[in-house]
């Protein structure tokens, strides 16, 4: 399978999986919209409100994900996967609004509690959600194991989130209603604005490491040195530098050759070595400097 082959099939399982985050999130506000009319909950005002972050999310992820996608050209060589990290950081921003707004409508409620009605409709309408998220979630992680896409994990982590949300939302009714325990809606309404804001951290991380260029993760480091190191004509290497950009992996290394060989036998052994690491991550570019064993320069990383 072709590099191009296997970033189109990504690309369209990204986009799938952007679409039916979508879907998923119009239909839950809808029914959550008729829910918190019909209960008054804060707690599902607050699972209503994710709703919302997630359809706008979502939306973003989308868009982000389209352009991302498209084939580097003229203007962007090294392509537009930071296109995904952008929206990642959008999307901590809206959570973390919302999750704001959350907290302000709970504690007013902590204070002045009211009763709420009509709990059984809004049980059914949380069972509804969790079944369907339970399916989204469960696609999102298939795609992500194929693609390692950032956009797509950051809104597989709230929708994973909200399954456990809506739970805690139906022992919010249960309690309210059938106990008469008022505290427990916006106690819990508090509880999903914490949860928000913890997934705020992780999502807004994981973007801006991407658009820092940070280094690919030292196991991933380890097994490219030790790919390189493994042929046996490499002498050493120095200055190897990795990032991500959305599907794409980009490495560069110098790598220390015998000085006495001729220029086409130090290029034959850097397309070996570059083989050696496409075979093990296909979405990588490989660009590599071959040197002199022994030669004099600033050298800024010694692996």
């Amino acid at each position: 399978m072709t590099d191009e082959t296997r970033n189109g099939q990504s690309s369209r399982l990204m986009v799938r999986a952007a679409n039916a985050a979508v879907a998923v999130a119009f239909t839950l506000i809808l029914i959550k919209a008729w829910a918190y009319h019909v209960s008054g909950a804060v707690s599902m005002l607050g699972s209503l409100m994710d709703s919302l972050m997630d359809i706008l999310a979502s939306l973003i992820n989308l868009v982000a994900i389209r352009f991302a996608v498209v084939p580097a050209d003229d203007d962007h060589r090294f392509g537009h996967g930071k296109a995904e990290a952008i929206a990642g950081l959008v999307q901590a921003m809206v959570i973390f609004l919302s999750a704001l707004f959350l907290t302000m409508e709970a504690g007013s409620r902590l204070i002045n509690p009211e009763p709420v009605t009509e709990a059984d409709k809004g049980i059914t309408v949380l069972l509804i959600s969790i079944v369907l998220t339970v399916m989204l979630v469960t696609y999102q992680r298939y795609v992500i194991r194929k693609t390692g896409s950032m956009a797509i994990s950051a809104d597989h982590v709230h929708y994973s989130g909200d399954i456990l949300m809506n739970f805690g939302v139906i022992l919010a009714l249960v309690l309210s209603e059938y106990l008469d325990y008022y505290y427990a809606d916006p106690i819990i309404g508090l509880l999903v604005a914490g949860y928000l804001i913890y997934n705020v951290r992780q999502i807004a991380q994981n973007s801006i490491d991407m658009l820092m260029d940070r280094e690919m993760d030292e196991a991933d480091k380890t097994r490219i040195l030790s790919l390189i190191r493994s042929h046996k004509h490499v002498r050493g290497i120095h200055d190897m530098k990795t990032r991500k950009s959305g599907l794409n992996i980009f490495i560069q290394f110098h790598l220390e050759l015998d000085g006495d060989i001729t220029l086409s036998e130090a290029h034959h052994i850097s397309d070996d070595v570059e083989a050696e690491i496409m075979a093990e991550y296909p979405e990588a570019e490989v660009l590599i400097h071959a040197d002199p064993e022994g030669h004099v320069e600033n050298i800024s990383f010694k692996e």
